[in-house]
């Protein structure tokens, strides 16, 4: 994929090249979302939201990370859902599937060529992260997926939440160390992110 030139043919408003750039990066825009929301419902809005800003705003882009422009967009999205949330607090379903059997886990989340206790362990451990992130302040969390799931560098991280590389730093461990005590029942499951509280990302 030719990335600059799709980007460039997108911002002259050719939407088969958007259309490609959704193709590539939409599993990790739904990942950022269903993190910062929680269901799979919400967050499968939030990112709809999300590229249809990005395609009314393409022509703002400027260049960098176009992954991190669009991370931006999508937790700007996740940041107003929650607060159209407070001021209308609401009792959120269960994502069921089309036989209306309870969801365990995300599709962006599987894989076909684990063992079934590997399946499980992932699971348990997804839906621990889920909880523990879930419990945090909303900047925390956050800055915690996108640098510690998503695998942003501080730079970047700091360009999506539009603050100082400081504050990300500052927040970042401060969310893992709270990451940290609540998820003390599954430790040895842990990304090494977790296990490493303090140290520091490039």
């Amino acid at each position: 994929m030719d990335e600059v030139a799709l980007i460039r043919e997108a911002k002259s408003g050719d939407l088969d090249a958007f259309n490609r750039l959704v193709l590539a990066y939409q599993d990790v825009v739904y990942a950022q979302a269903f993190r910062m929301m929680g269901e799979s419902e919400a967050a499968a809005d939030a990112t709809q939201e999300a590229f249809i800003s990005a395609f009314r705003y393409m022509g703002n882009f400027r260049g960098g990370s176009f992954r991190a422009w669009l991370l931006r967009i999508v937790t700007n999205a996740c940041y107003d859902e929650h607060r159209r949330r407070k001021r209308r607090p609401t009792t959120p379903l269960q994502p069921l599937d089309s036989e209306e059997e309870e969801i365990e886990s995300p599709q962006w989340l599987a894989d076909d060529d684990e063992l079934p206790e590997e399946t499980a362990e992932r699971q348990e451990l997804s839906t621990a992260i889920q909880r523990c992130l879930d419990d945090l302040p909303e900047d925390f969390r956050a800055i915690v997926i996108l640098v510690d799931l998503q695998s942003l560098n501080y730079k970047e991280a700091a360009r999506v939440i539009n603050k100082p590389v400081g504050t990300v730093k500052s927040r970042l461990a401060r969310a893992r160390m709270r990451m940290r005590d609540c998820l003390q029942d599954v430790w040895e499951l842990l990304p090494a992110q977790f296990r490493l509280v303090g140290e520091e990302t490039p």
